[in-house]
């Protein structure tokens, strides 16, 4: 069953950029909750973060960072040297239904 805030994200490609003002891992959850400029915060499951980045399943996470230039996403830095990287788009936007990462 889609969350309440499934609502609130946009198809792929028609979102409009909110940037991004924190992002923190909730360990009791094994999920990430990204908050944004207009208030609204998702809670985005750690697996699907892992699957896009092709992350190895035993990796703890270390620290986020978030992408202070334009704030348009964050990364996650793990135990052992890899690092997700994660786009406002892939918190705000509905998955393309031909995505292989999404499957």
């Amino acid at each position: 069953m889609p969350s309440a805030l499934t609502r609130f994200k946009k198809p792929f490609g028609k979102a409009k950029m909110v940037s991004l003002t924190n992002a923190r891992y909730l360990t009791w959850k094994d999920a990430f909750q990204v908050d944004f400029e207009d208030g609204i915060a998702f809670l985005e499951p750690h697996k699907t973060i892992r699957k896009a980045n092709r992350i190895s399943a035993k990796a703890k996470v270390v620290r986020i960072e978030l992408e202070d230039w334009c704030n348009a996403g964050f990364y996650v830095h793990y135990d052992n040297g890899q690092t997700a990287e994660v786009s406002w788009a892939f918190i705000r936007e509905l998955p393309p239904k031909n995505c292989p990462h999404c499957k």
